[in-house]
């Protein structure tokens, strides 16, 4: 009876999933706002019980929807980000996040300007769906986009289109958009003008506020002029610093932006330059910018009147440069990772917090002598300011290092380095280091001792992290739990620590690794894997999987734990795992035409692999299990998602039973 009910299922579950499947289908429309204007309109019909995700899925998540237009002519400008309706926002378990996706049909509109006459614009767009059992890899679809002959608000569909768009409402999509990053807007804001504060707690900015609120009291007529004029010089200020993250934002453009924070040399570029910012915090040496420039402004300043306080507002940005340089370019490197208009907030916010103090010390000139006098404490802030710049860089470093998929700077490298850091720091407070720029400290602080011991315990947290601990207050910034050395951390795993895994696995083969977190020895190189099976005279199992895929996970965390599941993958098979999703260069030898699409040019590891499975499985979900012989050969059917692991079991003895006939 069990043997049948295992057929049964079995049976079901191929019909379900050994199949080539093409749950969304892509159709585009063109209307026509002006003779220049047109909005682009890609609709996605989704079969049901499956799900697209949003382009707007975090770091680390399941591959986002993403939208290249061809513009390589230069005939046209993309005004804005490609905007998307509202769908459904849920807690991933498996991801631990909140992920957007949509179900049914989903809906984009890029706004564009064109510039010069044009017939089409052409493109494509990249995109991940998936079901409650399994997803498909990472899929492109070429768009093409009519212009020709549209008459304003018609919407023209291409011949390549199989059904009608909807008509897009722009106002409803556009509150969508703003409801997703509105989020994100808001914490650029809330660090940027944290970030102010700090930068006015600075060798450079903070005895300048006495002096300036000073001179706008005395020099002015009466109070309300003085007041007056220190908050034209607040407002002066900001609108400096705001007009610097305008610039940043135009020169790149605000949609350019956001491809920046996942291109592998921007994160390199911005690992550089926070280190070098960070350094000179610590005082090896001082950014600044010329002095002439200095001169010049200062030379302004003497004019009097509404320029003349305006020019004395840059001369404070200028000559205070080599304090708050570092913290205004760290601001925009972050904001503009996050794309759109964020470099604009944050300078905003953190131009706000530094006019803040002298329009309010202008109005209130008595709250001057509360005031802590400037010392050897406003050279500490800025220290710590250093080691918290060192410590951020390499969160970009990390980023370069996930998408090469180097494994240079793994979780346990990551969490060391910061456990360096953070404690330098605390020796640091406790005084037991000096740095060039330091007073003499006879005695410490009661909140300089607040502060060693807050960094002290927050090290001391970050241990364990080596050893296996999620870390969940810092688990945005390290790498993933499976992107490390050891599954479980340094020196341990779940079969032992270095001599049980010796016991178990010996000198591993050339190309295995132990797959977190279970010490399952896989390969990723089919190759290699069908090699080492052959010499030890084991069958083959591959996982057709990847990286951003829920079920595999799903499968890995819930099934693959299970004793008797656990003994066969570590013990009787060798694990061939095949990421579909793996963005690697193929090497020059192994770069060939597609099969599926004749024409086009597998360039990507994960593209080999899918297209494997789809030729010769009859298959292109995942996750997708198959138990082959020495030949090559299938030895029972394939199976999909099979949350029981029971059923899960029983299909791989029947795939050993096969093997010893």
């Amino acid at each position: 009876m069990k043997h049948i009910l295992f057929a049964l299922l079995l049976t079901i579950s191929l019909s379900a999933f050994s199949q080539i499947l093409d749950p969304v289908k892509w159709s585009t429309a063109v209307e026509k706002v002006s003779d220049t204007e047109y909005k682009l309109i890609s609709t996605a019909n989704i079969d049901t019980s499956w799900h697209l995700y949003s382009q707007f899925v975090p770091e680390n998540g399941p591959i986002p929807t993403t939208f290249i237009y061809d513009n390589s002519e230069e005939t046209f400008t993309l005004e804005g980000n490609t905007l998307e309706g509202k769908g459904h926002t849920i807690f991933d378990p498996v991801f631990e996040m909140e992920i957007k996706f949509f179900e049914g049909q989903a809906q984009f509109v890029q706004h564009i300007k064109i510039s010069s006459a044009i017939q089409k614009i052409e493109g494509f767009v990249e995109y991940m769906v998936c079901d409650d059992a399994q997803c498909m890899p990472p899929t492109e679809v070429e768009l093409e986009f009519i212009l020709d002959g549209n008459t304003k608000g018609a919407a023209t569909i291409t011949e390549k289109a199989k059904e009608t768009p909807v008509k897009v409402s722009e106002k409803h999509i556009e509150k969508e958009e703003k409801t997703a990053t509105n989020k994100g807007l808001w914490s650029i804001f809330f660090i940027a003008f944290l970030s102010g504060f700090a930068a006015l707690l600075t060798p450079c900015v903070f005895p300048m506020i006495p002096m300036t609120v000073s001179f706008f009291t005395k020099q002015s007529k009466n109070k309300a002029s003085g007041i007056k004029n220190a908050i034209i010089y607040g407002v002066s200020i900001i609108v400096i610093y705001v007009l610097l993250g305008t610039a940043v934002t135009g020169i790149f453009g605000a949609s350019a932006l956001n491809a920046l924070s996942t291109n592998v040399w921007f994160n390199v570029i911005f690992f550089v330059l926070l280190v070098v910012f960070a350094v000179s915090f610590l005082g090896a040496f001082e950014i600044v910018l010329p002095n002439s420039w200095a001169n010049k402004v200062d030379s302004q300043a003497d004019r009097g009147g509404l320029v003349g306080i305006f020019f004395m507002a840059l001369a404070l940005a200028i000559v205070s440069f080599s304090c708050t340089g570092p913290i205004v370019g760290t601001l925009l490197v972050e904001s503009a990772s996050k794309g759109g208009v964020a470099p604009i907030i944050g300078m905003f916010g953190f131009s706000l917090a530094i006019a803040l103090p002298f329009a309010l010390f202008a109005a209130f000139p008595g709250w001057l002598n509360s005031l802590p006098k400037s010392g050897g404490w406003l050279n500490t802030v800025k220290v710590v300011l250093g080691f918290l710049e060192l410590a951020l860089a390499f969160k970009f470093l990390s980023n370069a290092d996930l998408v090469l998929q180097l494994h240079v700077l793994e979780r346990e490298v990551f969490i060391a380095i910061w456990i360096a850091i953070f404690g330098t720091l605390a020796f640091y407070l406790f005084g037991k280091i000096q740095l060039p720029h330091d007073s003499p400290l006879p005695h410490i602080s009661v909140g300089r001792l607040s502060l060693g011991l807050i960094v002290l315990t927050f090290t001391i947290y970050m241990i364990p992290g080596l050893w296996g601990a999620p870390l969940n207050i810092i688990s945005a910034f390290p790498p993933p739990q499976e992107y490390s050395e050891s599954p479980y951390g340094v020196g341990f795993s779940k079969i032992g620590g270095g001599a049980a895994r010796a016991e178990a696995h010996g000198e591993l083969p050339d190309g295995a690794h132990l797959l977190a977190p279970h010490d399952i020895m896989a390969f990723n190189d089919y190759d290699k894997g069908v090699a080492y099976a052959k010499k030890v005279g084991k069958p083959i199992m591959l996982d057709f999987t990847g990286w951003a895929c829920v079920n595999c996970r799903k499968m890995e965390q819930k099934v693959w734990p299970e004793p008797g599941v656990l003994s066969i993958l570590k013990n009787d098979v060798v694990l061939i795992s095949l990421y579909v999703d793996d963005k690697r260069p193929l090497a020059e030898g192994d770069v060939v035409e597609s099969q599926l699409k004749p024409g086009k040019t597998l360039k990507y590891i994960g593209q080999k692999w899918s297209e494997m499975q789809t030729i010769k499985y009859k298959s292109n979900s995942q996750p997708f299990y198959v138990i082959i012989d020495h030949a090559e050969d299938k030895l029972v059917e394939p199976v999909a998602y099979l949350p029981d692991a029971e059923l899960y079991q029983n299909w791989l003895e029947e795939g050993l039973r096969k093997f010893k006939k």
